[in-house]
């Protein structure tokens, strides 16, 4: 798996030990993060696995995620993980969200967490892709304790919690990096 983040880490391998897929983190390897220059989540993704499958020569997965607010044209999207800047961690990047949306009335606080996630082999042969959507509301303040990233801001209407609020399971059958990579692990299983 092409990250080092631990949160995310236990979500993938919690999703894709469903379809008895062993997730093993590329810092097992000692590689090093790849730059994510891309301007989409599909060419992060791309980009994060290609590196981690030619330095091992193993298959590799990948995803590249984020958020993108209606109120900031999309913000931070692509750059969500770094989105205040060199220092970045998951308390700054919500508190400079929240302050950029204050004033912003609730019914214009909508916003998409997004997930790109691709296979790929060292031999460079076709990827496999797939994407994911969650829709939701940013919240004024954060709510909950559990998942990390944005999940205390991001509001299921549907659900009448935080995403900080839901357990690993429940938050897995309705994110988008679970819609993502339980799309992906059952293209993998239409291939053997």
């Amino acid at each position: 798996m092409a990250s080092g983040n631990a949160g995310k880490l236990r979500e993938i391998a919690r999703i894709l030990g469903d379809f008895e897929i062993n997730v093993v983190p590329q810092s097992d390897f000692a590689i090093a993060d790849a730059e994510e220059t891309g301007s989409t989540f599909v060419e992060n993704a791309l980009i994060k696995a290609r590196h981690a499958a030619s330095a091992t020569g193993l298959a590799a997965i990948a995803d590249d995620s984020g958020l993108a607010v209606d109120a900031l044209d999309g913000r931070p999207g692509v750059y969500s993980a770094r989105y205040s800047g060199p220092e970045a961690d998951p308390e700054k990047n919500i508190d400079r969200l929240l302050a950029e949306l204050d004033g912003v009335p609730d019914e214009q606080r909508g916003a998409t967490f997004h997930c790109a996630a691709c296979f790929v082999t060292p031999d460079e042969s076709e990827p496999i892709i797939a994407e994911g959507k969650w829709r939701g509301v940013i919240l004024r303040e954060r709510r909950g304790d559990g998942g990390f990233g944005y999940d205390p801001v991001f509001f299921d209407p549907e659900l009448g919690c935080s995403s900080a609020q839901l357990s690993a399971e429940e938050k897995n059958t309705r994110s988008h990096r679970g819609q993502a990579l339980a799309e992906l692990a059952r293209q993998l299983c239409e291939l053997q």
